[in-house]
C-alpha cells in the first residue's frame, strides 16, 4: 500500500489557504493549489474544538483515508488541504466520501475522464 505524501510545513499551509482554491461542505472544508509536482500532497487539519485528541485523530484518520481512495480520480500535481468539521467524526463514512467527491469536483480537482 502506497503512503500518502503529508504537507507538514506552516508557511505551505498558509499559502494553499491565501492562494488556493476552496469548497465547503458540511463535513470538510477543502483547499487545493497546484505544486508543480508529478503526485498529490496531503494536509489535514483538526481543531481542537472538534473534541479530545482521540476524536481529532479519528477525523484525521477518516480523511487521509477518503483522500488515499480518492487518488485515482484526481488529478496529479496538487496540495490538498482538508479542514475537519463536526460532522466529520460520527457522520455516515458514504456521505463524507460523497462531501469530498462534491468539493473536488467544485475546485476542478476530479479527472474528466471518471465515469
Amino acid at each position: 500500500m502506497k503512503k500518502t505524501v503529508s504537507i507538514k510545513e506552516n508557511r505551505t499551509f498558509r499559502r494553499i489557504y491565501n492562494k488556493g482554491r476552496s469548497a465547503v461542505t458540511p463535513f470538510l472544508v477543502l483547499y487545493c493549489r497546484p505544486n508543480g509536482r508529478d503526485h498529490n500532497r496531503l494536509g489535514v487539519t483538526v481543531s481542537t474544538k472538534l473534541g479530545c485528541a482521540v476524536v481529532r485523530n479519528r477525523a484525521r484518520r477518516r480523511l487521509r483515508e477518503v483522500f488515499r481512495l480518492a487518488q485515482p480520480d484526481l488529478k496529479q500535481g496538487y496540495d490538498v488541504v482538508l479542514v475537519a468539521r463536526g460532522r466529520t467524526v460520527g457522520g455516515p463514512y458514504r456521505k463524507l466520501t460523497a462531501a469530498f467527491y462534491r468539493a473536488c469536483g467544485h475546485v476542478g480537482l476530479l479527472k474528466e475522464d471518471r465515469t
